[in-house]
């Protein structure tokens, strides 16, 4: 193939290869002693390396800051996970339990004392329907279990009860489920973390006032501790969950124990209890309906799993149907364990929520198991502080399922164009970082609005749930309709009667607790669905609209170039030789604002002494304003040049530390920002970074 030799002139000068597909090499032409001797260098950048089919991709460490910022990151977020490596951040069925069932799973220690809470209105005889209402939360957790099964099988690339309701029942449906979901997650990490403080201060009183500030730290830890990636998180928090189910499990299983053998204490509750309570309800339908209702929130996080389902190992669907089985069977164990034994040992809920019930079998069943150290002169009940620390750590953590959940569901309606963009984009850990920092931030919120209490934010809790729920079922019960699949038979009647059970527990729930605040959730509903569709009724006017502002054939572009100056030292006389490159000399003007013509008029004069001779227009601005007479004369340009494209190119001073940008007024930034909203107009920004 014949060789086009370079004129000296264009040797002198190393130049791009210009059939190089990725622009980073470069050749230089290199002659020889001998006349006809030329050798070509080739030099490859090294920050990138070629992969198959000529795609390049940044080396290890290039792209990361350098600065003071971007090591303090590295710090506390840990290293970026690289996309190849996302195989590795799956989880196996263990560390899938201690992440989406930790919230389920540990209700169960709240969930008791709620019923009770509700039922010694009556009197403390009325505690004796806390084991009937125990086991009929259990019946019904368990056809919940049944229909996510089904759940996990037809949709395994996640999305629960919003892809469910979504696919089968249309797209309000599926969106007034997501909505109660989200809810309901921001309400997990509130309830679980404030829970997990109650049961911290029922063991240490004196950290009751200063409850909130911990919830919060918590709320921060398991934020950065999940924006460091799944796999992170799990391996923090598998070992609390294990922990938190020896302790609670040998606390049921001693109970028992002494219940058999007749060993078991009674508890004394301190005197004023009662009365702390106001007893001043009678035993009714609705008082029982009530209890019921509160007890129903330890059914929140079942959801997860069947959201979760592309986190877990290969083969996804049974990891995550074993994962769903196993976090039903210890929840209705430790549920009916700590009911029948509050029942046993004669129980009453704490009126100031200072001591929890867990603590107060725990004393009394586990108070005679001591142990003495060295340093102190009197025993502990070492058995007692294992159940409480282990309760306090998992209720806190197991808002961490919510962290699992919120953010991928969020990145589904992102997907699907109901949630903005960004709750769709995956961090460098792999984590979905924008809806991990919403729910963080909603929970705080709402800690500090109820002050930490589990009591006062319960009523908020329970009605998303069974709203997503009866959606879910009720599509699942459509789709068998519709499919008629080997066994849609058994499917259909399963799922029939979990969205009536689940949908008779949303009424009762959103009646009983309408005046507790359950008003507040009914009506923050709707309003999340029509933000939803209107985010996604915007995407949609995207997506149709067609004309475009600037030509899209390169040749019909003619550039028109504005450059705003206000003198002439370096940064300006850059943008001024920039808009000239692109527009040319005979298209490029400068325009200088002044409120003093005088002043306007020397300074074209000191323009022209410096060897610019393009034309300089000067405005003239009676209030001193700057933007107003810009926007107005690149208006007035657009409209009389109409097939041109205005690009306006604005100097800019860049400081090297961020402290210096508070005493420069930022004046390409007020214009960028002006000029953002006028359509057909092009800004282009010159850097001048002060070294």
């Amino acid at each position: 193939m014949a060789e086009e030799h370079p004129s000296n002139e264009q040797a002198e000068r190393p130049a791009v290869n210009p059939g190089s597909h990725t622009g980073l090499e470069r050749r230089d032409t290199i002659q020889g002693a001998r006349l006809g001797d030329r050798a070509i260098r080739i030099e490859r950048h090294q920050s990138f390396q070629t992969g198959a089919g000529g795609v390049i991709r940044p080396r290890r460490g290039v792209g990361e800051g350098k600065g003071f910022g971007a090591r303090l990151t590295r710090l506390i977020l840990g290293k970026r996970i690289p996309t190849a490596d996302e195989a590795g951040e799956r989880l196996n069925v263990p560390v899938g339990l201690a992440i989406f069932a930790s919230d389920n799973i540990s209700s169960s220690a709240y969930a008791t004392e709620e019923i009770m809470r509700v039922l010694v209105l009556a009197g403390v005889g009325a505690l004796s329907l806390t084991m009937p209402i125990t086991l009929v939360i259990v019946a019904l957790i368990v056809i919940v279990v049944i229909s996510y099964q089904q759940v996990i099988e037809a949709y395994p690339e996640g999305g629960g009860s919003y892809i469910v309701a979504h696919d089968s029942l249309g797209s309000v449906a599926g969106l007034i489920a997501a909505a109660a979901l989200l809810t309901d997650y921001i309400l997990t990490v509130a309830v679980s973390t404030s829970a997990g403080v109650a049961a911290l201060t029922s063991a240490l009183p004196q950290l009751y006032d200063v409850r909130v500030p911990i919830a919060l730290t918590v709320v921060l830890v398991m934020t950065v501790v999940n924006l460091r990636g799944v796999g992170e998180a799990g391996r923090v928090f598998a070992v609390p969950t294990y922990l938190y189910l020896v302790g609670i499990l040998a606390l049921v299983a001693v109970g028992i124990f002494q219940v058999a053998t007749g060993a078991i204490s009674h508890y004394q509750a301190p005197e004023g209890w009662l009365g702390g309570h106001g007893m001043e309800e009678t035993l009714g339908v609705m008082l029982v309906l009530r209890a019921f209702a509160s007890g129903s929130v330890a059914l929140t996080g079942t959801e997860a799993v069947s959201n979760g389902v592309p986190a877990f190992k290969k083969p996804e669907i049974h990891n995550a149907q074993i994962t769903l089985v196993i976090m039903g069977s210890l929840f209705a164990v430790i549920f009916v364990g700590l009911s029948f034994l509050a029942g046993q040992i004669g129980v009453v809920p704490d009126p100031t929520e200072i001591e929890t019930l867990v603590s107060q079998i725990g004393r009394t069943i586990l108070g005679a198991f001591t142990i003495t150290l060295p340093f102190m002169n009197e025993p502990i009940p070492a058995a007692y502080w294992y159940v409480q620390a282990t309760t306090a750590l998992i209720l806190a953590l197991a808002a961490n399922t919510a962290f699992s959940g919120f953010p991928r569901l969020a990145s589904v309606l992102a997907r699907d164009r109901y949630l903005p963009r960004t709750f769709a984009y995956r961090g460098d850990r792999l984590a979905f970082t924008g809806g991990i920092i919403v729910l963080a931030v909603a929970a705080a919120v709402l800690i500090v609005i109820y002050e930490g209490s589990v009591t006062g934010m319960i009523p908020l809790y329970t009605v998303g749930v069974f709203i997503a729920f009866t959606l879910s079922q009720a599509g699942l019960v459509r789709r068998w309709w519709q499919s008629r699949t080997p066994g849609w038979q058994w499917r259909l009647a399963a799922n029939g009667a979990g969205a009536l059970a689940t949908g008779v527990v949303a009424v009762v729930v959103g009646v009983s607790k309408f005046m507790l605040g359950a008003w507040m959730v009914l009506i923050f509903l709707p309003v999340m669905v029509a933000m939803m569709w209107g985010v996604n009724r915007h995407y949609r006017r995207m997506s149709v609209q067609t004309e475009p502002e600037t030509p899209l054939d390169a040749r019909a572009v003619q550039l028109r170039a504005v450059v705003p100056i206000a003198n002439l030292e370096i940064p300006a006389l850059q943008a001024l030789a920039y808009a000239e490159a692109i527009a040319g000399v005979d298209r490029t003007v400068a325009v200088h604002i002044t409120d003093d013509e005088e002043a306007g008029q020397a300074f074209r004069e000191q323009l022209e002494r410096a060897g610019y001779h393009m034309p300089l227009i000067i405005i003239e601005s009676q209030y001193r304003s700057l933007i107003g007479p810009l926007m107005a004369y690149v208006e007035a340009l657009r409209e009389t040049h109409p097939e041109d494209t205005i690009t306006v190119v604005l100097p800019e001073f860049v400081p090297s530390h961020w402290w210096e940008n508070l005493i420069h007024n930022q004046t390409a930034l007020r214009i960028r920002a002006s000029l953002l909203f006028t359509p057909g107009v092009v800004v282009s920004t010159v850097p001048y970074h002060l070294k």
